[in-house]
């Protein structure tokens, strides 16, 4: 990339410190209440304590929510839109979804909006809400799906019929940056209907709540201006002053952000003005609810709107920074703030246009480009401001009344030094409002794309001391920071670093070093924490993969002893593969990590030969009768039984994959030697695996778990239709158990595997999370990336059936274009104009207004391709940004950016 554009420029005096373009930006969770952030109580019941019904009137202590909203880096100030259409028992202030034990699948969304546009540093975003104009069916979605088993579908809004005959609202929410503090603001608000409605919207203006707690802090405040606009001066003692600019002449209303405390705990209201003052204005015509004085800290621009059916109206408002009071003491308000409106707003579109041409400058088509755009603004707009100073949590604020003497010791007590307070990569600010480990790493590489600074913050910070243990361990999430996650933090680094080399032309060493360093304390949490008898067979836990196994694999085991898990020694293995990578090239300019780097080669070579080695008592990780990997549960009584689930846990060995260069070699003489010697020496352990001996294609050496004919043992299943190849991608589990489930008995109970193509039938994990049968983006991507290795070794003469019985052979790079672009066409109309993510679901189908309108949902039908799960994971499901720009490369015979080869001609 030569080119420079605008966004360019922005991102580039960002990164330099010159101006701070990112310091507002799409910060508001969408789900602020049923956090565990929120909860206080004493058993940890955080979908009860906090709940959507108190979320209007009780004041939030750790975050703010709101719809398409922004705030600064800090969420000091906040702005997002209301809503209400006449009908509604409340204001519209916030995304509703049903709690984990509502939906009959676990916790889910039930609104309908969309992240449309956004450049890295927000200077130009767009989003939309679709909005019912009859009442919305809160308590009709609570019910029914209540009712519903986990074995039937999820009652959606579409079902409840608010949409039929298009009666609703389009809103568009759109903001242009002038200057990094100066903000415009676009609302458009198409009526979809046959008839003339009336809609009020209040774009509001608030302050998060940091004053109630400690009593130790200055309260700001909001206050109206009389000035040829409705103007509303905002001052904070740290953030400063801004100026929000209502065109025309709205109501302006203020209440304050702190609890109802009438309401929600029947005790008295130190003031009148309470969080859902302006709510009981609006909607309970209540006139005492708002203050008259037009002073406050939460405030609203009511718009009263009559639009006629299949017209629009447009809303313009301005928010900027002040500077301090002029000579007289009074505000120095911005004047004509409206001015160049519509040119400024021009003009960032035409320079976001710009921007995404300039990251993936290969041709393509309409279709893709369309995918390619959301899947990256999803990923923009997920981020959020998560605050969570654990041990604060745990003693409760002197404020409020005093924790119970439980929750010293609940849920992350042993996180006491977990101090967060950043802007992080959310997987689904309303799903999951909270980082989770390992879908923050896979976030990071389409992020990278557009914005290498902070994807590498994002690695950067789990690794830090406030966010990592002592005792080297990585915070998974917040529901458990204990919980394990894989360890693929090291892959992520090295991606993160080869894709900016490419993209972005700068080899950031320091960052890969800083990692690195912090990367190697998890390493040995990992290798003194999870390998029960120190043979390099290691125990992690559930591992992410939630329910796929025959256990609950975060829970101790019902049969007792432990389970040596093919998925968990296979990720050890690729972590060893990642950091000898890292350290080859640190040795680059510090032969210290040569060393180092042949550690971590022996290493691999121990756990490579440990997935593959026949114990003493005859079992191995790796059958050979079915050439599968599988797990083996170890007995207290030194029984063992092979767990012959066929599994993504039998095809994770693959990602244990690397390619070292023959000039790598020649440069680094001292590792060369050391690997010749151990491979000459110890021919116990190198006998059945890639471990350098033979020289593929150009002379590169190969370390791998499964070399050569585990890995077509294993790719027979993987591409076999009738069992993990789907026509969208590789299943987590195997279609071969629809007919025959895998069943173990012991002790008297009956443990049972089924493939589920879609939601899960169980309550594990919230019921909302399924890796028995569905289609998952991070385990496909690593398992493309795996492919595109190997035959970086093998070359064209490695050729497998795909699929398999079909008589099409292929080279590996062949078939990880194939599962590529199987992926991709979930997103892809068919040719019937469907699009496999959205199903049987008619509305998104054929309704020129959702069409087009792309939802990057968790995971996918494992049969039909169907969206499931959180509708906006775009965090790992936004990999396939990237899918899209690799295949344009491969197909421009330019370079893949983040492994660095050569597409074949």
């Amino acid at each position: 990339m030569t080119k420079q554009t605008a966004e360019v420029t922005r991102l580039e005096a960002t990164r330099m410190q010159t101006a701070d373009w990112q310091k507002w930006g799409p910060y508001l969770s969408e789900r602020q209440w049923g956090t565990v952030r929120e909860d206080y109580s004493a058993d940890g019941s955080a979908w009860d304590y906090f709940t959507h019904d108190q979320a209007r009137s009780r004041a939030y202590r750790w975050g703010e929510d709101g719809i398409a909203g922004i705030s600064d880096r800090q969420q000091q100030l906040c702005f997002a839109i209301a809503l209400w259409n006449g009908a509604d028992p409340i204001l519209k202030e916030r995304i509703f979804g049903l709690t984990g034990n509502e939906g009959n699948h676990g916790e889910d969304a039930k609104d309908y909006y969309f992240y449309l546009d956004s450049t890295p540093t927000h200077s130009y975003m767009k989003a939309l809400y679709k909005y019912p104009q009859s009442a919305f069916p809160y308590a009709e979605l609570v019910a029914e799906n209540r009712r519903r088993s986990r074995h039937e579908l999820e009652f959606e809004l579409l079902d409840t019929g608010v949409f039929d005959e298009n009666r609703y609202f389009d809103v568009f929410v759109e903001y242009a940056k002038q200057s990094p503090e100066d903000i415009l603001i676009k609302i458009t608000i198409f009526n979809r209907g046959l008839e003339t409605k009336t809609l009020h919207l209040l774009p509001t203006l608030w302050f998060r709540n940091t004053w109630s707690w400690n009593g130790d802090e200055n309260k700001p405040t909001l206050q109206a201006v009389n000035n040829e606009n409705s103007t509303i001066i905002a001052s904070h003692p740290t953030l400063g002053k801004y100026q929000l600019s209502c065109f025309g002449k709205p109501e302006l209303l203020f209440t304050e952000n702190e609890t109802n405390n009438e309401r929600v705990f029947g005790t008295p209201n130190a003031s009148p003005y309470v969080k859902d003052g302006i709510n009981n204005y609006i909607v309970e015509g209540c006139k005492d609810a708002v203050n008259p004085a037009k002073i406050g800290t939460k405030s609203a621009a009511h718009y009263l709107l009559t639009i006629a059916a299949g017209e629009s109206e447009t809303l313009q408002l301005r928010l900027s920074s002040l500077p301090n009071t002029n000579s007289n003491g009074m505000y120095a308000t911005h004047s004509k703030p409206f001015d160049n409106f519509e040119t400024i707003f021009a003009t960032r579109q035409k320079e976001a246009d710009e921007f995404y041409q300039y990251i993936t400058p290969y041709p393509l088509d309409d279709e893709l480009q369309n995918i390619q755009r959301q899947a990256l603004a999803g990923m923009l707009w997920n981020k959020q401001y998560y605050n969570y100073y654990v041990n604060e949590w745990l003693k409760g604020d002197s404020t409020t009344p005093p924790v119970s003497a439980a929750r010293k010791k609940s849920r992350n007590s042993e996180w006491f030094h977990l101090q967060c307070e950043d802007i992080l990569s959310m997987c689904d600010k309303w799903e999951y409002p909270w980082f989770a480990a390992w879908d923050l790493a896979f976030h990071c590489i389409p992020l990278t794309m557009v914005d290498p600074e902070f994807a590498k913050r994002q690695l950067d910070l789990l690794t830090r001391e406030w966010y990592m243990h002592p005792n080297g361990q990585i915070p998974a999430y917040e529901w458990s920071f204990s919980d394990v996650n894989p360890p693929v933090h090291a892959w992520a680094t090295w991606r993160v670093y080869k894709i900016e080399q490419k993209m972005w032309g700068r080899s950031d060493r320091q960052f890969l070093e800083r990692v690195f360093q912090k990367l190697l304390l998890n390493f040995t949490w990992w290798v003194n924490r999870k390998d029960v008898e120190g043979k390099n067979v290691f125990q992690g836990g559930f591992l992410g993969l939630d329910n796929i196994g025959v256990f609950d694999r975060s829970a101790a085991l019902p049969t007792g002893g432990y389970l040596d898990q093919s998925d968990g020694t296979s990720w050890m293995g690729m972590y060893c593969l990642n950091m000898l990578e890292i350290a080859l090239e640190l040795a680059k300019n510090n032969p210290v990590y040569e060393d180092i780097a042949t550690k971590f080669f022996e290493h691999f070579i121990y756990i490579s030969d440990a997935m593959n080695h026949i114990g003493e008592d005859g079992t191995s990780l790796w059958d050979d009768e079915d050439g599968f990997y599988y797990d083996v549960l170890r007995l207290p009584n030194n029984d063992s039984i092979k767990l012959k689930v066929r599994s993504m846990v039998g095809l994770i060995p693959l990602f244990a994959v690397e390619t070292i260069e023959s000039e790598t070699l020649k440069q680094f003489p001292a590792f060369k030697a050391r690997v010749e010697w151990f491979i000459k020496h110890r021919v116990d352990l190198v006998q059945n695996i890639a471990c350098m001996r033979r020289e593929g294609v150009g002379e590169r050496r190969l370390l791998a778990i499964a070399y050569p004919e585990k890995l077509r043992r294993i790719l027979q299943k993987m591409l076999d239709e009738t069992e993990f190849m789907s026509p969208y991608g590789i299943r987590s589990i195997s279609r071969c158990h629809a007919e025959k489930p895998y069943v173990l008995h012991t002790n008297g109970n009956e443990f049972r595997v089924n493939y589920e193509p879609a939601e899960s039938s169980s309550g594990l994990f919230g019921g909302n999370s399924n890796w028995r049968g569905p289609i998952w983006f991070p385990v496909n991507y690593l398992l493309i990336e795996a492919l595109q290795k190997f035959h970086y070794y093998f070359g064209d003469n490695f050729q497998i059936e795909c699929p398999t019985g079909s008589g099409n052979f292929m080279n590996l790079w062949e078939v990880a274009s194939e599962l590529s672009q199987r992926l991709t066409r979930i997103f892809e109309t068919d040719s019937f104009g469907k699009r496999p993510v959205y199903g049987d679901t008619e509305k998104f189908q054929t309704d020129p207004h959702w069409r087009d309108l792309i939802l990057f949902y968790e995971y996918f039908h494992g049969d039909n391709g169907a969206g499931i799960g959180a509708s906006h994971q775009t965090g790992w499901t936004g990999l396939v940004a990237k899918l899209i720009h690799q295949y344009a490369a491969y197909e421009g015979q330019d370079i893949i950016p983040d492994l660095a080869i050569k597409a074949p001609a």
